[in-house]
């Protein structure tokens, strides 16, 4: 009986040990700022250069800072027929195709052909390094988000609007 009661005591002692203090993250998170937008809050600029992103795509900054490593959210808006040559990005791509209708491929070229298309209330996760190439059908505007620094990369050298 001693001995049950004593292994009893035993047991709940680690168990509390356990439970009195939780792991330290081991980074502090910053802290995140409320934002609340409504559509004319939105402030749309072209892209800027170190994007890498074609002029004929504008952006908006929804939310964090893309040059900056940690979470953010843009928007792009191509007019109908903008494109952005084929690329890859260092970190995984989340896109939702607000307005209009996005088409992308896969691939190390611009493919017309090899074109889907996603309207709006559609998503997409374009995972690290993968290669792809995209168009607005239409006026479209799709949400980017994704763990910064935001990075884009061009397939072909000579597509990247930086060297123009």
């Amino acid at each position: 009986m001693r001995l049950r009661l004593f292994l009893g005591l035993a047991l709940l002692g680690v168990a509390a040990a356990q439970t009195a203090a939780p792991p330290k993250p081991a980074m502090k998170a910053a802290a995140m700022q409320p934002v609340m937008m409504t559509p004319p809050d939105v402030k749309w600029m072209p892209a800027p250069a170190p994007t890498g992103l074609p002029g004929e795509v504008q952006l908006a900054v929804m939310s964090g800072d893309p040059a900056k490593a940690g979470p953010f959210v843009v928007r792009l808006k191509f007019a109908d027929g903008g494109k952005i040559p084929a690329h890859w990005h260092p970190t995984d791509e989340h896109v939702t195709v607000i307005e209009g209708t996005l088409a992308a491929g896969m691939g190390d070229a611009f493919d017309a052909a090899a074109l889907h298309e996603f309207p709006a209330g559609s998503y997409v996760l374009l995972p690290k390094r993968m290669h792809h190439f995209a168009m607005g059908k239409g006026d479209t505007v799709v949400q980017v988000h994704g763990m910064g620094p935001f990075a884009i990369t061009y397939v072909n050298a000579a597509d990247d609007p930086r060297k123009k």
